[in-house]
């Protein structure tokens, strides 16, 4: 199978071009990358030693992809992957979609031509945000927890009603597929959101195969952390530096949850996909986390840290930021029941992982900071 990864150089699609290499499905793996993220550059060797052949250029240009060779399918893992993207005063709201939407327009293009299929890593910000943000939720072992409000008794006995009050959507696993994507979901969750319909259009219009794999918080070790993305490796390296760090919003607690997956753990469903049949429309698209089990609190961050490396006082910022959530947790039972899939690496493993680069790479906070 021949593989073109975009983003090949950032820490989902090297990892996953390292799964992929390691596998010994003898795949033959491409990847390109424009090395505008910081860190990048510093995979680049790694990938070449295993075999990528790397291709140095931009997705927003259609002109650099002229070049790429022909391949049976593509992973498209490159991403402005912030939440505050466009609106943070780092990147512009143009930047932001001319990147992620105008981006993925050019992969379709290319997989139209070559006749390859189209995997796209998306994300759970494609999900509604007010529904989300009035969740009513309680606090627990320092974390948020959803909660079901009951319905008030009736004046004669009879049974007790149902409780009804959350979202649809919401199952007792988490944020299910069926859950509102209405605006707003934020600009780089609406461009996610936006590449997701394109690129089932285009594979249904041209007959091509696509898959749309919505993924929970992806981490591990080497990720490129910053406090608006790869939070689970930011926190880890900062509290290990003893760098400052802040509970932003909700009372300043430290309380709101998020789940965590290694895109290694993609891999064995990427091989699947690769000779799947086909699928209804509404089969290929798919959560992927580590669901409840993996879910962690900024708190609970915080208190695994202390265990780990020594305590460093946490400052506390009541003050909310633009399209911040209290919980979010995805239900991947789709994912299960089509796939048999279920994530492999427990969370504990995962911030040990982190652990172990950050300590062996003092400066990887630096390396991976905005310029």
């Amino acid at each position: 199978m021949r593989i073109l990864i975009s983003g090949v150089c950032g820490f989902v699609g090297s990892t996953l071009a390292r799964s992929l290499a390691e596998s010994g499905a003898g795949h033959s793996l491409f990847g390109f990358d424009n090395f505008i993220r910081p860190g990048s550059e510093s995979n680049r060797d790694a990938l070449k030693k295993i075999g990528v052949k790397l291709f140095h250029g931009d997705l927003r240009a259609p002109s650099d992809l002229e070049t790429l060779p022909a391949v049976d399918w593509v992973i498209d893992a490159a991403a402005n992957p912030s939440v505050l993207a466009g609106v943070d005063g780092q990147t512009s709201s143009r930047q932001l979609i001319e990147h992620n939407l105008g981006g993925t327009v050019n992969m379709l293009e290319f997989c139209k031509t070559h006749r390859a299929g189209f995997i796209l890593i998306s994300t759970s910000r494609v999900y509604s945000i007010p529904p989300l943000a009035s969740l009513p939720v309680e606090v627990a072992d320092h974390a948020f927890r959803p909660i079901s409000p009951a319905p008030p008794l009736p004046l004669s006995p009879s049974p007790r009603l149902p409780l009804s009050s959350l979202p649809p959507g919401l199952t007792p696993a988490g944020v299910s597929e069926e859950f509102s994507t209405a605006a707003p979901v934020s600009l780089y969750g609406s461009t996610k959101l936006a590449s997701e319909s394109l690129a089932l259009e285009y594979g249904a219009t041209f007959d091509f195969p696509v898959f749309i794999n919505r993924c929970g918080v992806l981490a591990g070790a080497g990720q490129f952390g910053r406090a608006d993305q790869g939070i689970f490796a930011y926190w880890l390296n900062a509290h290990l530096r003893q760098r400052p760090l802040r509970y932003i919003g909700f009372g300043g607690h430290g309380h709101q949850v998020r789940d965590c997956l290694h895109p290694r753990d993609l891999a064995p469903l990427l091989a699947k996909q690769f000779t799947a049949p086909a699928l209804p429309a509404s089969e290929r698209i798919a959560n992927f986390s580590g669901g409840s089990a993996s879910a962690r609190s900024l708190r609970q961050l915080t208190d695994w840290c202390d265990a780990a490396f020594g305590p460093h006082p946490i400052a506390s910022d009541p003050k909310p930021r633009p399209f911040d959530i209290p919980w979010m947790v995805l239900d991947s039972g789709r994912a299960a029941r089509l796939w048999s899939w279920r994530p492999t690496t427990p969370t504990t493993s995962i911030l040990e992982e982190i652990a172990t680069h950050a300590r062996a790479n003092p400066a990887w906070l630096d390396l991976s900071a905005p310029l």
